[in-house]
């Protein structure tokens, strides 16, 4: 082969590496796009089961929750965390006498966990109010059932009326007369 036709087909082979690149990095950056938004897409990280609480719990809660949901829906229905505020829930978990009774306070780490889980889920107090300790003195009770005829008092037990799976921790059902009503 002459020297000129080794030229050629060399300007040839560097005029398609450019070319074969461009396609390469395409390629790859379509492909990590697809992976990307299949990894980051709300979908995906929404569990396909009902969600029964207010908000969807991560993996790194979920021991937090069953350790709350183990010590206190023995005596009486959960409520979600985030119908008190934080503060409530971390005097709650202090103290040893609860709403009358007399309670074996948690310890750690079991303590640890319910507290990450509940601080985590669970309401900013303001400055200027007063700690509620019963779910009717909540704002964000509330504000969560708003336009919602209340019986007074407010007791964990009436929840059911309107949640029929509450005793499940699933606050998101309602009953036929409620659903109609939210439609």
């Amino acid at each position: 082969m002459s020297n000129l036709v080794k030229r050629k087909f060399r300007k040839r082979q560097l005029k398609r590496r450019p070319l074969g690149l461009i396609v390469v990095i395409l390629a790859w950056s379509l492909a990590m796009g697809w992976l990307l938004s299949l990894a980051t897409s709300a979908h995906s990280a929404t569990p396909t089961s009902e969600i029964g609480t207010v908000d969807v719990i991560p993996a790194q809660y979920q021991l937090g929750k069953q350790l709350y949901l183990d010590n206190c829906s023995t005596c009486h229905i959960a409520i979600p965390p985030e119908v008190l505020p934080s503060q409530t829930w971390r005097n709650l978990l202090q103290d040893s006498q609860h709403y009358g009774a007399q309670l074996t306070p948690l310890i750690d780490p079991p303590r640890i966990l319910v507290w990450r889980y509940l601080s985590n889920f669970s309401r900013i107090q303001r400055q200027d109010e007063a700690t509620p300790y019963r779910v009717n003195s909540s704002r964000y009770f509330k504000a969560l059932h708003p336009q919602v005829d209340l019986p007074r008092p407010v007791e964990l037990s009436s929840c059911v009326s309107c949640h029929p799976s509450a005793r499940d921790f699933n606050f998101r059902r309602l009953t036929a007369e409620w659903e109609d009503k939210g439609q």
